[in-house]
């Protein structure tokens, strides 16, 4: 294994790799395996800890690192931005039905 890095020098680097063009887009969101973040953190194991770490450094630089257990997603935070909102009458309606059940 090589040196370990620190959280914020892995979350540059998956910022990085965000900006890379490659799978036949320019830019964009991607899934990186277990195997690799073990070769990008210099660790054999990494823990609920590092990708925390990593996470909140990665989410300062603008992008948000979803643990998928067997790989992980590298996402713009502006991609969330669009997405619709949950109303009050929503979560009122939710849980009265889940208060009925």
């Amino acid at each position: 294994m090589t040196d370990r890095l620190a959280a914020g020098e892995i979350a540059q680097q998956l910022a990085e790799i965000y900006e890379q063009g490659f799978g036949g887009k320019p830019r964009g969101r991607y899934r990186i395996s277990m195997k690799h973040m073990r070769t990008l953190t210099g660790r054999r194991r990494v823990t609920a800890e590092v990708v925390q770490e990593i996470a909140s450094e990665l989410f300062e630089l603008g992008y948000v690192l979803i643990d998928l257990e067997t790989f992980f997603v590298v996402l713009a935070q502006r991609t969330f931005s669009s997405y619709r909102r949950v109303s009050d009458s929503c979560v009122i309606a939710m849980t009265r039905t889940v208060g009925n059940a």
